[in-house]
């Protein structure tokens, strides 16, 4: 009989849940800009390979801080840091980076594969040579590792993000202590595939799922899908720990689509509670 019950709970709908990486498990920003530094001054060595520019590092990266939350993918880094070590204000860049991306791209005669390429392969060098170096910088947010350990045993669970698979792999197994399947991590860095495209892909590879979940730290990403008919199965989450800021968190909690959790009521979400009060 107990055996019996368990076959049947195991043969239980399950829900999907799609976890953003970088804001949601991982805050990687002092590891994202330091690889920025390095790229920038293979780039451009002329302007980062230098004392003055060196000397201005730890500055940089507090900066890079400030401005994460406007950061869609990787490469972006590079135009970033660059923009902030000629003087470009972290608050100017907050409010209007999506139009200031372009213009520096063009400026600078800069192109997007190119960057991805660079970011990627410097981070590469930096793992091979020095591993823990590389990890170091990166931290998992405290009490997410539970809590997917929660959704990998519970759910059908995967990993939708802007950051290139292999590193969300090594930081998951290095860091978290999580062997993380790499068949279920999403990138979009390369193909350039938005996030919406990916969960109407999860729905579909599930369609009797008990339920969709999407937890980001991206406001900008979340009120996209809010607006897709097609997505309107998934319960969309921004957790109040990542790269947002507090205005992006009234918004959400203005917007009957997005709950605003904390690290404990996400917990409780992984323990499979079926709702969960938004945060005041």
């Amino acid at each position: 009989m107990a055996a019996a019950a368990a076959a049947t709970a195991d043969a239980s709908p399950k829900r999907v849940v799609a976890l953003d990486f970088d804001g949601v498990t991982c805050d990687s920003v002092g590891e994202s800009s330091l690889s920025a530094f390095k790229a920038a001054a293979k780039l451009w060595p002329e302007v980062f390979a230098t004392p003055k520019a060196e000397a201005c590092k730890d500055e940089l990266v507090e900066k890079m801080r400030v401005v994460r939350p406007v950061v869609e993918t990787g490469y972006e880094n590079l135009v970033q840091i660059r923009c902030l070590l000629e003087g470009v204000d972290p608050q100017d860049m907050l409010l209007h980076w999506h139009d200031m991306l372009p213009e520096y791209m063009q400026r600078w005669q800069l192109d997007r594969l190119q960057l991805v390429d660079l970011f990627g392969s410097t981070r590469d060098e930096w793992m091979a040579s020095d591993m823990q170096g590389w990890l170091a910088p990166n931290r998992i947010y405290p009490g997410v590792a539970d809590a997917v350990r929660e959704f990998m045993q519970h759910d059908e669970c995967y990993i939708v993000t802007t950051k290139q698979a292999r590193f969300t792999e090594a930081i998951m197994k290095q860091m978290a202590g999580i062997a993380f399947p790499s068949d279920r991590i999403f990138s979009q860095t390369v193909s350039g595939q938005p996030k919406s495209e990916v969960l109407e892909m999860l729905a579909a590879r599930h369609p009797q799922a008990a339920g969709y979940l999407f937890v980001e730290d991206k406001m900008s990403t979340l009120e996209k899908v809010a607006k897709m008919s097609s997505l309107e199965q998934y319960q969309l989450f921004l957790v109040d720990w990542g790269y947002n800021t507090e205005p992006e968190r009234q918004r959400a909690q203005a917007c009957d689509r997005i709950q605003v959790v904390d690290i404990e009521q996400f917990s409780q979400l992984a323990r499979g509670k079926a709702a969960v009060a938004a945060t005041s």
